[in-house]
């Protein structure tokens, strides 16, 4: 049996689950991680070019963003060996849930 991607990068339809089948893993879309990462890249690190502090710790986060990336694909593929399906989400709201606040506390 075959891997069922529902909702995935290519926005392919929801495949609809055989009885057999277990509910799909929840996960971000791919194109969450890459615009951030496009961001950082592009902007941030412009607008901090001459804060070094901030350019270490942009490139910890941008470090820290792809390893979450890579780390999300190796759950991708173990869970394509399990047989596993996954549910490509493009935001919070999708699975009915109520949506996250938006507004972080920011730290002192």
């Amino acid at each position: 049996m075959g891997f069922v991607l529902v909702n995935g990068p290519h926005l392919r339809p929801p495949i609809p689950l055989s009885p057999g089948l277990m509910e799909p893993i929840p996960l971000p879309s791919h194109i969450h991680y890459e615009l951030l990462l496009q961001l950082l890249e592009r902007q941030t690190s412009q607008a901090v070019r001459q804060h070094p502090r901030q350019q270490d710790q942009l490139h910890e986060l941008i470090v820290t963003l792809r390893k979450a990336l890579s780390q999300q694909k190796y759950l991708e593929q173990s869970c394509q060996q399990a047989h596993i399906p996954i549910d490509f989400r493009w935001s919070i709201n999708e699975s009915g849930l109520p949506a996250a606040p938006t507004d972080m506390p920011h730290s002192a």
